[in-house]
C-alpha cells in the first residue's frame, strides 16, 4: 500500500486589518515560540498572553503602524510591522520602516521571512515609500544574511543596541531605496 503524500504547504503574506480569535491565538503562540527561540522580537521573555493580545490588538489601532503576517495552511506562524512616519515628519515622509519581524521556529525553512519580507516592501511601495529602513541585533546571523540578499544596505552599527541575558550586543542599521528619484536636480 503506497504511503499517503502530504500536499505541500500552502503559504500567504496579508495585511491585517482585524484579527479572529483564532487568529489572535495563533499570533500569540508564534509570537511566544519565537522570543523563547530568541528571534529578535525585542522582548527577551515571552510576556504573557494577556500582554499579547493587548500589544496585538493595540497594533491594529495605531494608524502609523500596519501589521502584516504570515500564513501556513491557513494559520499564522509570523509577522511584521510596517511602521509610517509620523504625520509631522515631512522631511523623512518618504521612508518607512520594517519592524518586529520574524516566524515562529515551528514554520521555518521554508522562505517565510523572506516572503514576509518582500510583502512589507511591496506595501510600502503600495503606500508610496521611496526608502524602508530597519534595524536587526548582530545576533540574528540568519535574519542579517536574508536582508543583505534582499539588496538592504548597511549603513551603521550601534555598539550598544540591546542588553540580552546579561551581555551588550551590537544592532545593525539597513535601508533599501525602492524607488528611484524621477528628477535629482529637483531635489536641489
Amino acid at each position: 500500500m503506497p504511503a499517503l503524500e502530504r500536499p505541500p504547504p500552502h503559504f500567504l503574506v496579508e495585511h491585517v486589518e482585524e484579527l479572529d480569535d483564532d487568529d489572535l491565538a495563533a499570533l500569540c503562540e508564534a509570537t511566544d515560540a519565537a522570543i523563547i527561540d530568541g528571534g529578535g522580537f525585542g522582548w527577551i521573555n515571552p510576556p504573557g498572553r494577556r500582554a499579547l493580545e493587548s500589544y496585538y490588538r493595540g497594533i491594529l489601532l495605531v494608524p502609523e503602524r500596519e501589521l502584516l503576517v504570515v500564513r501556513m495552511d491557513g494559520m499564522i506562524v509570523g509577522s511584521a510591522h510596517l511602521v509610517k512616519p509620523p504625520r509631522n515628519n515631512e522631511a523623512q515622509a518618504f521612508a518607512a520602516q520594517l519592524m518586529h519581524a520574524f516566524v515562529a521556529p515551528y514554520a521555518r525553512g521554508h522562505g517565510l521571512a523572506r516572503m514576509l519580507t518582500e510583502g512589507v516592501e511591496s506595501r510600502a511601495r503600495e503606500l508610496g515609500y521611496h526608502v524602508l529602513n530597519l534595524d536587526v541585533r548582530e545576533t540574528q546571523a540568519a535574519a542579517i544574511h536574508m536582508y543583505e540578499s534582499l539588496g538592504f544596505e548597511r549603513w551603521g552599527t550601534h555598539p550598544n543596541y540591546a542588553m540580552v541575558r546579561g551581555k551588550i550586543v551590537r544592532g545593525y542599521y539597513y535601508c533599501k531605496r525602492l524607488r528611484q528619484r524621477r528628477n535629482q536636480a529637483a531635489d536641489q
